[in-house]
């Protein structure tokens, strides 16, 4: 398993989440969207959907939790593979969330209670400020309102080790990196000097990592979201960091191509 400062990365995957191509999105509007689908060239996405687990001196640490059981049999799997590695929901010490959407957030939960039962729940401060603001969730699209209950689900369940984060340092080689967009407080996680842990700043890499202004009808600022794609794609070219996140199959290197970039295999 690779190893980034004192800590093994282990990716979870959690499983394969199929929306329709339609949920693809472009900045230079409905021609380049249309343009985009016809390059994927099937009806439905296949997007990989991951969490990790960083082994080292601070004992178990999870960057995001999975679905759990909540989106069905498709997915849910990180908790089996965290029992495959030996570890027990109470050996988990801390877990940094990304953001607050079902695919990060949902396997933090056993019904009511807290599934991890001594781990601290880091989340980016802005996101937790979003994601608990009556007037925000009056201005989101219902089909996006789901971040607002599973951020009082948190609080419900994990008040009192809830820990609000903000940019730089949140654990002993670990620091939070801003890259919202997706949704207000999303947030990469830097491991070491050499793992970039960027949640959703892209979800389909064969499509937008050559064109970073591909996006998809998840992000709820959608321009935001490209520049904060770009710039982590350009950050970790130009620093030779490895990249993963919660739907890039595996770790890879970004190499610039042209305009855009590509993810290479590590």
């Amino acid at each position: 398993m690779p190893q980034f400062g004192p800590y093994d990365a282990i990716l979870l995957h959690d499983g394969i989440f199929e929306p329709p191509a339609e949920v693809l999105t472009h900045a230079g509007g409905e021609a380049m969207r249309q343009h985009a689908i016809a390059q994927w060239g099937k009806p439905r996405l296949s997007m990989d959907v991951n969490c990790f687990a960083l082994k080292g001196p601070e004992g178990v640490i999870l960057v995001d939790a999975g679905t759990g059981p909540a989106w069905g049999e498709a997915l849910g799997h990180a908790r089996s593979a965290l029992h495959a590695l030996g570890v027990a929901p109470g050996d988990v010490g801390h877990i940094l969330l990304t953001h607050i959407h079902g695919d990060h957030a949902l396997g933090l939960f056993d019904g009511e209670a807290p599934y991890f039962p001594q781990a601290q729940i880091l989340v980016p401060e802005a996101e937790l400020a979003f994601f608990t603001d009556a007037a925000a969730r009056a201005a989101t699209p219902p089909a996006r309102q789901g971040g607002f209950d599973i951020a009082q689900a948190l609080l419900r369940a994990y008040g009192p080790r809830l820990r609000r984060v903000v940019e730089g340092p949140v654990l002993p080689g670990i620091a939070a990196m801003p890259l919202p967009g997706h949704t207000p407080g999303h947030t990469g996680y830097l491991v070491g000097d050499g793992l970039l842990l960027w949640g959703d700043v892209m979800h389909m890499a064969t499509l937008q990592a050559p064109d970073p202004d591909t996006g998809m009808a998840y992000d709820l600022d959608a321009p935001t979201a490209a520049r904060s794609r770009r710039a982590a794609l350009a950050l970790a070219a130009e620093r030779g960091w490895t990249v993963s996140g919660g739907h890039v199959p595996g770790f890879g290197r970004v190499e610039a191509m042209g305009d855009g970039y590509r993810i290479a295999a590590t």
